[in-house]
């Protein structure tokens, strides 16, 4: 991938520094001299869904635009970090803060953080501090320091904090039991968009230290004060390893009475459920479901299982997860243990739910475990890796690459699919860009021979992260549904 000048006087476009790499996020500096940008080496025959903790560092450059002229300006060092990872919108990863400073993310300590770097000699600053991940931010208008989201002391929560370019002067801006995000500077304060436990996301105004709503008389006059505060847990996996997740409980809840189950299981894998509405629709959506389930009486994990994001390099960069062996498993299956063992739960009445990576893991836990989970609704969800991965990488064939299409055939839901007892909805649409609708199609076929029981809602020229509203009632309906009626009959 090259980086573009196009020249509207010639209608012609020129590469200045094309190579044999991979380069990406073009920005310009504030004069429109100079273009930075990011410089990634190709990793040969390395399919999506595995750990990557180190390769050949990538680097930032910079392009004379006047001379068509390139340098680099700085390198990552080997290690960690040296493969470069942040979550944040495309054509954000690097900004000009003046003209002599870029700001970049960097994971040389095992958390995404800030960094500043001089245009003049590439000496760096590292900007932000302790033990979590950067997610955005924004400059002030002065360019002299930054507002950034963080989870930072706070794990399952998001919260806006700020500091000067030099390093200095740092502070937190928001806390508490809200979830603060998307820190915009403007001249009448900065703006935010905020969520609680209680509340999904609405933009805020922070000025003078105090955090006002904006457009008040619009937020939707509901009672969810009854609303579960999830609890914040550690799960230990099959392996041993400790994972967290969030515990939803019923308002009325009684530790004397044994309550059905369940476990949401989020997409991504790089996601992370929180302890509130979530910051991405998608999720948010799932939250609203978990509260529902929890409201009619259930107890709800939201399992944050291994090669999620939020958690630090090694935690998001797994050994042996997804199509290396899906060692992510063994994080859902200890939940389903750590439930069956609790004395307020009914270890009969123990079911899944998930969407898309939440559906792969459905299938597995259903498949390899149908005596520990009774039910399961997988939405979107991946089966077979080696149907999945030519939809991110487009050079992969099962045929040319034997080693890699057996481990991850034996990483898939479809391997074990003759241990597979449970009920199961699945749901799909059927322009789904993200998991070919195959997948759906064919493990209802294993299904069908092998005498499971399924049922099926299909969305016609639907897409992966459903466009209608109302398919997101329909299949949120029909989850709730599906899961209540089967655990009812036991």
């Amino acid at each position: 991938a090259y980086i573009g000048v196009y020249d509207f006087a010639s209608q012609s476009i020129l590469f200045g520094d094309p190579s044999l790499d991979i380069d990406s996020e073009p920005t310009w500096n504030p004069s429109g001299t100079h273009i930075a940008y990011i410089r990634r080496p190709n990793q040969k025959n390395v399919v999506p869904f595995t750990p990557r903790r180190s390769y050949h560092p990538w680097s930032i450059r910079m392009l004379d635009v006047e001379k068509m002229e390139a340098k680099e300006l700085w390198k990552a060092d080997p290690g960690a970090g040296s493969v470069l990872y942040g979550s944040f919108p495309s054509g954000e990863k690097i900004r000009f803060a003046g003209e002599d400073k870029l700001i970049f993310p960097w994971e040389k300590n095992g958390w995404v953080q800030l960094y500043a770097l001089s245009v003049e000699d590439g000496l760096i600053i590292h900007l932000t501090r302790g033990e979590g991940i950067v997610e955005d931010y924004d400059l002030t208008d002065e360019g002299t320091a930054i507002y950034y989201t963080s989870n930072v002391g706070d794990s399952h929560r998001r919260h806006i904090f700020r500091i000067d370019l030099n390093g200095s002067n740092y502070s937190q801006i928001t806390g508490g039991k809200g979830i603060e995000w998307n820190p915009i500077v403007t001249p009448a304060g900065l703006i935010i968009l905020r969520s609680t436990a209680q509340r999904p996301a609405w933009p805020a105004i922070v000025k003078n230290s105090r955090i006002q709503d904006l457009a008040f008389d619009l937020i939707p006059k509901l009672d969810l004060s009854d609303l579960s505060d999830p609890e914040l847990i550690e799960i230990t996996a099959t392996d041993g390893m400790e994972v967290p997740a969030t515990l939803f409980y019923p308002s009325d809840y009684n530790a004397s009475k044994a309550y059905p189950a369940i476990i949401f299981l989020h997409g991504g894998s790089r996601r992370q459920m929180l302890q509130g509405f979530h910051y991405r629709g998608y999720y948010s959506n799932a939250y609203a479901l978990n509260q529902y389930f929890a409201s009619k009486g259930y107890i709800v994990m939201a399992l944050n299982y291994r090669s999620g994001k939020g958690l630090g390099l090694n935690f998001r960069e797994a050994l042996e997860y997804g199509v290396t062996g899906a060692s992510e498993v063994r994080d859902l299956i200890g939940a389903g243990e750590y439930l069956k063992n609790r004395t307020d739960v009914d270890d009969d009445r123990i079911g899944l739910w998930g969407g898309s990576y939440g559906g792969y893991l459905t299938a597995h836990g259903l498949a390899q475990r149908s005596d520990l989970f009774a039910v399961g609704v997988d939405i979107h969800g991946v089966h077979n890796w080696n149907t999945e991965l030519p939809n991110f990488a487009s050079w992969y064939d099962a045929v040319k690459f034997p080693d890699i299409a057996r481990l991850a055939y034996q990483s898939s839901p479809e391997y074990y699919v003759n241990g597979w007892k449970s009920p199961v909805l699945f749901i799909h649409g059927d322009d789904d860009r993200n998991v070919p609708f195959g997948e759906t199609v064919y493990l209802t076929e294993l299904l069908r021979e092998r005498g499971v029981d399924f049922e099926q809602i299909i969305f016609p020229d639907e897409v992966h992260s459903f466009l209608l509203h109302k398919h997101w009632i329909i299949a949120q309906t029909a989850t709730f549904e599906f899961i209540h009626n089967a655990l009812s009959k036991k």
